[in-house]
């Protein structure tokens, strides 16, 4: 395969390291494995990654590291990092931890929620809805999440955030690769039904809406049929990358003296 057509990076490895910072590398390969595209157990390898996106080793190592941290992968001291393997038996231990906690996240907030937070909350609902009507699931899974975040942002307690964080990230994947795409709807309608109740002040209301939400979320899951010889790693990739780029660049200046 031709990399560099299908990259189009300059041949310069400054000028290429220069325009591809951490965060859009990681951009790329979050979307990949929030998407699904990368089967359970595929090596992450340093040098690969480094010449796909024509970074140094260094850059891609605080990337996997990140990836590692937010539970996207999975990071093995002296072998390397590797696509998670999310575990459905897992799912029924972490969604019951999040509704005791989100029950009383809800809870506190149906009482002491104010208009900034309800504009924050509203604002981000309006962007779930057009990330559902793009088609956008990496976007939509990432929103989705968000939303259980600021909800524990909202009640400004430090661990209570820190707990989401961990309990959100270790629902992520198993969103990621065992919800239907068809999902999406669903958890658009749950999160308004939650917003609903915390709006009208209604402590129960809030604290059923949400511990409804999450044990759907939980049913929804099932595997997914997966391709009998899925697509190799660097087609992924490449793939993902000229997207990427396609969002990020500004479109290129007509030509001087063009009609």
């Amino acid at each position: 395969m031709d990399w560099k057509a299908v990259r189009a990076v300059p041949s310069n490895g400054e000028a290429a390291q220069a325009e591809m910072d951490e965060a859009a590398v990681h951009a790329v390969l979050a979307r990949v494995l929030l998407d699904g595209r990368v089967p359970a157990g595929t090596k992450l390898g340093e040098h690969f990654l480094a010449e796909i996106f024509g970074v140094s080793r260094e850059r891609v190592r605080k990337v996997l590291h990140r990836l590692g941290h937010e539970r996207l992968i999975t990071v093995e001291k002296n072998r390397g990092a590797f696509a998670i393997a999310p575990d459905l038996e897992e799912a029924r231990m972490v969604y019951e931890a999040r509704r005791i906690l989100e029950g009383g996240i809800v809870g506190h907030l149906a009482t002491a929620l104010d208009d900034a937070g309800a504009a924050r909350l509203a604002a981000h609902l309006a962007a779930e809805d057009a990330a559902m009507a793009a088609g956008d699931r990496f976007t939509s899974i990432r929103l989705s999440a968000e939303f259980h975040s600021i909800l524990a942002d909202l009640t400004g307690n430090v661990l209570i955030r820190r707990q989401m964080q961990e309990l959100v990230a270790r629902t992520m994947m198993l969103v990621a690769f065992f919800e239907p795409d068809s999902s999406v709807a669903c958890q658009c309608a749950e999160h308004r039904a939650v917003f609903r109740a915390l709006s009208g002040r209604s402590r129960a209301g809030a604290v059923r809406a949400m511990t409804t939400h999450l044990s759907l979320v939980e049913t929804r899951l099932r595997p997914r049929v997966c391709e009998t010889v899925p697509p190799a790693l660097d087609e992924v990739l490449l793939e993902a990358l000229a997207a990427w780029r396609a969002r990020t660049e500004p479109a290129a200046a007509p030509a001087r003296g063009a009609a």
